[in-house]
């Protein structure tokens, strides 16, 4: 069992958890991430370490309610438990040998960029960091970005903050003015990240993405979480989650995402009450 410590809302449908997790935290590094049950009869979610705070044991996790588990999970307030927190799982992200970095970061991925940004700045290689956003609202970590990013660059879909436009627009101006990033690392919607791919491969900047793909168990027993990288299937939970962004399989990933969509909208008709539409 893992206490919640802290809960605070970020956005309209985003809550950021800080939970009492020691034996995680002890030797998590910046993009693993944890496999969260509810309670004894809830489904195994997998969720980014957003932050971690070692000595005193705590793991943050950002919560955004897309699905039946995450709207249970943002129900929960401080002092309540869930029931297991299991990892770190997966590879953690090593930027340490590019000198010149450039992460992009839409909606909930901000959860996997910070850690990233946070340490390239612990090690004295701060990155540009773009954040995009559907509207004001949605943008997270604004003042923690300014204070871990060499420069930081938003952007709205709607014009409601900063500026109107994609965070390709913002990308392709860095580019055309003569940025020569080392590597740029995406994590957001999948259209977000193939989006970006196709901008970055046309200049040749190396780009790495996210896979935050279906999972069950997060050791590669269940095969959930395939992953066409190159031609060869890959498993997200091991091997990655994440991948050389040119490699990825887009097409196959987006159909996989939308499986069980149906399904999960009448888990989630069930908790609320609400007829399906």
């Amino acid at each position: 069992m893992n206490q919640i410590l802290a809960k605070n809302r970020l956005a309209p449908n985003v809550v950021e958890f800080v939970l009492d997790a020691p034996k995680t935290v002890r030797n998590a590094r910046p993009g693993q991430f944890v496999i969260v049950r509810v309670d004894e009869e809830g489904e195994r979610v997998p969720f980014t370490v957003c932050d971690m705070d070692k000595s005193a044991g705590t793991l943050t996790l950002l919560i955004q309610t897309v699905g039946y588990t995450t709207m249970k999970l943002a129900e929960l307030a401080v002092g309540d438990y869930v029931h297991d927190v299991v990892g770190p799982l997966g590879e953690p992200t090593d930027l340490d040998g590019y000198s010149d970095v450039c992460m992009v970061g839409g909606g909930i991925g901000t959860a996997v960029i910070y850690p990233q940004a946070k340490h390239l700045r612990e090690i004295g290689k701060p990155a540009d960091v773009i954040v995009g956003a559907r509207d004001k609202s949605l943008i997270m970590y604004e003042d923690r970005f300014r204070a871990a990013a060499r420069n930081l660059y938003l952007t709205t879909d709607n014009g409601s903050y900063v500026r109107q436009g994609f965070v390709t627009d913002v990308l392709k101006e860095r580019l055309d003015a003569g940025e020569r990033y080392d590597v740029v690392f995406a994590v957001g919607p999948m259209p977000m990240m193939r989006a970006v791919c196709n901008l970055t491969a046309a200049y040749r900047v190396k780009t790495i993405v996210s896979m935050n793909a279906m999972m069950v168990d997060g050791t590669g027993m269940c095969g959930c979480c395939r992953v066409k990288v190159g031609g060869e299937t890959k498993y997200a939970c091991i091997d990655g989650p994440e991948f050389d962004g040119h490699l990825i399989d887009w097409e196959d990933s987006m159909n996989r995402s939308r499986v069980y969509r149906e399904t999960e909208q009448e888990h989630i008709c069930r908790l609320t009450g609400k007829k399906e539409r």
